[in-house]
């Protein structure tokens, strides 16, 4: 196949790259230029995406012996991405950029961009497996190597994009096992750190970040009966969970901590209250996308206009690093309008608007939906 590498300037998709050509593609590096100010956008192992990220992939693309180029996808990293972070934030939501990248940037714009081109596939590091079932439909499950898997942030990929996706570090049973193989091939980011945090947030305050970025408008931090407790800044600085930083002066009337319960941008408060409240074990995401096939419950209410599938048993994760967790889900639509609920066997704390729930069945990706709603059951609450 012709293959588009997309080459971070880091050991994994530099190693990939190198099994792509060792498998006999026609392979050529791309390095995303992803701000128009590539300097300020690495600290240390933080960020990534630098000047010096996109020399690192042209040594290894020269020592591979393959060509290189860098495209220039600011603007767009800019609108999907950054922009929609701030949003998210604004609408009392906490989002996963990663997400929005691999779903905007590396699997939408690139990959588009690679088959007007002529390519047949692009590759990257990332470690997730594509499997072909017995029909020849494609799916995603997770990498062998369960500490590094990365098949959540990936959970956002249609079948169409599947279809030419590749990754070679998918059976790699350590990252170790990686960069021994970088030393060996002479590649010189071998023992490279690992980027972390936010690329566009190299320091990994994002609060003082979204300070710099967003107005601040002071508001009534409350209990859940509405009592006035202290002032905020801004709301969009606080995440559901959160303890620290609430700076209310007195203490909860049982003397325990109080925690951020919820956002509520329209009102501009921050509601707080006990640690059991974060408990949650019904969530309602919309957005849903599916992975290859969706579950035949999925598909049998494909032709309804509105309506609602049958349960089916899933994993669910919340969290890049995540456990999974046991769950039952089903997919509601009306008026058009698609939301892939989920039903949790145990309840699950802190979780947000706005974080991406992705389903498994054992390690194959089902397919994943943005939380828009995340509570307890109060109808089972109160029948117990």
């Amino acid at each position: 196949m012709r293959v588009l590498a997309a080459m971070s300037g880091g050991v994994d998709s530099a190693v990939a790259a190198a099994r792509a050509v060792d498998a006999g593609h026609d392979v050529t590096g791309v390095h995303l230029a992803l701000s128009r100010t590539p300097g300020t956008l690495r600290t240390g192992a933080r960020g990534c995406c630098t000047i010096e990220d996109s020399r690192d992939a042209w040594r290894a693309a020269e020592k591979l012996g393959i060509p290189y180029y860098v495209w220039d996808f600011s603007e767009r990293f800019q609108a999907d991405v950054v922009d929609d972070f701030v949003a998210e934030y604004a609408a009392g939501r906490t989002p996963n950029p990663c997400m929005r990248c691999n779903e905007k940037i590396k699997f939408a714009a690139l990959l588009e961009k690679a088959l007007a081109l002529g390519f047949d596939a692009v590759c990257t590091g990332h470690y997730a497996k594509v499997v072909t079932d017995a029909d020849g439909h494609k799916e995603l499950h997770r990498a062998a190597d369960w500490a590094k898997d990365q098949s959540y942030v990936l959970g956002v990929l249609t079948a169409e994009q599947l279809e030419h996706a590749v990754f070679p570090l998918a059976e790699t049973p350590s990252k170790a096992q990686v960069r021994a193989e970088a030393e060996e091939r002479g590649l010189s980011v071998a023992k490279k750190p690992d980027s972390h945090d936010i690329c566009f947030i190299p320091d990994g305050d994002t609060r003082g970040w979204l300070e710099d970025h967003m107005e601040l408008a002071p508001g009534r931090i409350v209990d859940t009966q509405g009592t006035e407790l202290g002032e905020h800044r801004g709301a969009h600085a606080y995440t559901v969970g959160q303890r620290r930083g609430l700076h209310i002066g007195r203490p909860a009337p049982d003397g325990k901590p109080r925690f951020v319960l919820e956002i509520r941008p329209k009102t501009n408060e921050v509601v707080v209250g006990s640690e059991a409240l974060l408990s949650i074990d019904v969530m309602e995401g919309i957005r849903p996308s599916w992975a290859g096939l969706p579950p035949r419950e999925v598909a049998a209410m494909a032709e309804d206009v509105d309506g609602r599938s049958d349960e089916f048993p899933v994993t669910v994760q919340v969290r890049a690093h995540g456990d999974p967790a046991p769950a039952r889900a089903w997919l509601t639509r009306q008026d058009g309008r698609q939301r892939l609920c989920v039903r949790l066997d145990e309840p699950q704390r802190g979780v947000a608007p706005g974080q991406t729930m992705v389903l498994y069945q054992g390690t194959r990706v089902l397919g994943q939906a943005t939380i828009d709603a995340a509570f307890a059951d109060r109808a089972a609450a109160a029948a117990s």
